[in-house]
């Protein structure tokens, strides 16, 4: 039987307000992790954002956190090589992963990109939510189930969230709940809601943030 999976309602008065607060308390750069050993102090709630190479997940932080240049942007995949991680405001942690998939580096470089994002997934205690980009204009892929897989091992909670969503049309709209329902059938440790957004248009922005927020 298929999952009935739906778009996240928007956010009540009380989620929009807290994640206003939040947001408003500043969201700055800490570090790039080039080792599991150089990951910050385990005391903060943690967040990731994960999604294959070129899903749109530096855009997406810069337009969550409302910098313009805050996460490095780049037309060209596997841009970012290390786990980047964001301070917001005094409680939480924002954590941006190498893409995962084809990435245009040596094999030996992404080698090690992917035995790092492995290592992080399964073994960071503070870690609450994983957030999976897909670009909703070519839906989720195997290599995305391979991460899904792995954060069901860890059980770590995930949730699909499309990006670019602003370049497809309304009948492909209307499929994002069929084409999540497909990808996380198999999967324990899935959402049944997604989050279709845009770091144009800013469609779905204020929803991820109150997700965030909610996260404690």
């Amino acid at each position: 039987m298929k999952l009935d999976i739906r778009p996240a309602s928007e956010p009540s008065e009380g989620e929009a307000e807290n994640a206003r607060k939040l947001f408003a308390s500043g969201c700055e750069f800490v570090k790039g992790v080039v080792d599991i050993d150089g990951l910050p102090l385990p005391d903060r709630v943690e967040v990731c954002f994960a999604g294959r190479s070129n899903s749109g997940k530096s855009s997406l932080i810069n337009a969550l956190t409302g910098r313009k240049s805050l996460a490095r942007t780049s037309g060209t995949p596997g841009r970012t090589q290390e786990i980047n991680y964001f301070a917001l405001g005094s409680t939480h942690y924002l954590v941006d992963l190498p893409g995962y998939g084809y990435a245009k580096a040596p094999k030996a470089k992404v080698d090690r990109w992917q035995s790092l994002l492995r290592n992080f997934l399964q073994g960071r205690a503070p870690l609450r939510r994983a957030f999976i980009l897909v670009d909703a204009r070519h839906g989720p892929k195997q290599v995305d189930d391979g991460i899904m897989s792995l954060l069901d091992a860890a059980a770590v909670p995930f949730q699909i969230v499309f990006t670019k969503s602003d370049k497809i049309g309304s009948r492909q709209l209307d499929a994002l709940p069929e084409l999540a329902a497909d990808a996380i059938q198999r999967h324990p440790a899935a959402f049944p809601e997604f989050i279709a957004t845009s770091s144009v248009s800013r469609l779905g922005i204020d929803s991820l943030r109150a997700n965030v927020a909610a996260i404690g």
